[in-house]
């Protein structure tokens, strides 16, 4: 029996792709519902370090329905994110409740039911899965990392870089975020920049335009051919000369911790006092356990966004989902479309 307090959609997830799932199935006529699992509408922004700023000028760094506020050209700092999505949340008047850490969900005779860690059961037509990877860092296991007495965290455990002021520090990764990190921390302390492969360099700019308008025009990044390159470092000739003059170092990947450092290729030890791994993140859901969605890995299973082997469930947020601008606040929208068109097509059978 349909019940007055069942949903059509439950969204897991309040942060950018959960938003704009919201507004595409609120523009549907769809009743929908977000589970956030803290105490804001903005996902993991608040927790980034500081002094992140988008690599997409705020022109394209919008959710539909509401442009990013300021001068189009500006680039948007992790804290104009997190108030553009707050405000997101309120101007559209989701039903969003809040501290509803999702723990399971499941079917039950054609409906799916969500538990929230509370113990509180929402019913639902369909869901997506809206949490993305940004929740789950992948931190690659290292020979020895058990012996280590320093500190050993992922990026999202980074703040900022005064209280590592003097200390010998290695950062993992080639990505962007490993980067931005490795240079700022060259400024307070010895850094390596420690990849396993070549860094590869995209220029932000190109003839005197910012190479997100290149990606509008020509539509490259929503394509398949960039999605399946590994992820380029966005730079304005910063990177690049900070890395080829030595702050940071760069050396490729070591090969095990010892209990005051790490062990380089060549068999030499050194001390080091914390390791940074800026090494992307996993596209998992626990709470997805009680359904046949994850493969032997724990990784979700999707093909752009609609789950193979259970109807109902979707995705939207997750890193190239349907292209390499998935995951990001220019690409959550028109995925969040594609997705909630599927959604619609099924709930209408």
């Amino acid at each position: 029996m349909h019940s007055s307090d069942d949903d059509d959609v439950i969204v897991i997830g309040a942060g950018q792709a959960g938003l704009a799932t919201a507004y595409q199935l609120q523009k549907a006529g769809m009743r929908c519902r977000i589970l956030e699992g803290s105490d804001t509408p903005a996902g993991s922004w608040p927790r980034y370090y500081d002094s992140l700023v988008l690599f997409s000028p705020a022109r394209y760094s919008s959710l539909p329905g509401l442009e990013f506020p300021g001068d189009p050209k500006h680039y948007p700092t992790r804290d104009e994110v997190t108030s553009y999505l707050t405000r997101y949340a309120h101007e559209f008047g989701f039903l969003i409740e809040y501290d509803s850490r999702v723990v399971d969900v499941r079917r039950d005779t054609g409906w799916f039911l969500v538990v929230t860690e509370s113990g509180k059961t929402y019913r639902a037509r369909a869901v997506v899965v809206a949490t993305g990877s940004f929740s789950h860092p992948n931190v690659p296991q290292i020979d020895g990392q058990e012996t280590f007495k320093g500190r050993r965290l992922h990026a999202l455990d980074y703040r900022e870089p005064s209280q590592y002021r003097g200390q010998r520090v290695v950062v993992v990764g080639a990505g962007n975020t490993a980067v931005q990190i490795a240079v700022e921390l060259a400024e307070v302390a010895v850094v390596t920049l420690a990849t396993r492969e070549p860094i590869r360099y995209l220029p932000q700019r190109i003839l005197g335009l910012d190479i997100h308008v290149w990606f509008h025009y020509t539509k490259l990044d929503r394509t398949k051919w960039i999605s399946d390159q590994s992820t380029p470092v966005l730079d304005d000739g910063t990177y690049r000369k900070a890395i080829g003059g030595g702050k940071p170092q760069h050396r490729p990947m070591f090969k095990a911790f010892y209990d005051e450092g790490v062990i380089w290729n060549d068999g030499v030890g050194e001390r080091v006092d914390a390791v940074i791994f800026g090494t992307g993140y996993r596209s998992t859901a626990s709470y997805l356990k009680s359904l046949a969605a994850l493969d032997e890995r724990g990784i979700i299973m999707q093909e752009k966004g609609v789950s193979p082997s259970v109807p109902g469930l979707y995705y939207v947020g997750f890193s190239k989902q349907r292209n390499f601008a998935s995951a990001t606040l220019r690409g959550v929208g028109p995925d969040a479309s594609y997705v909630v068109n599927r959604l619609a097509t099924y709930l209408a059978r």
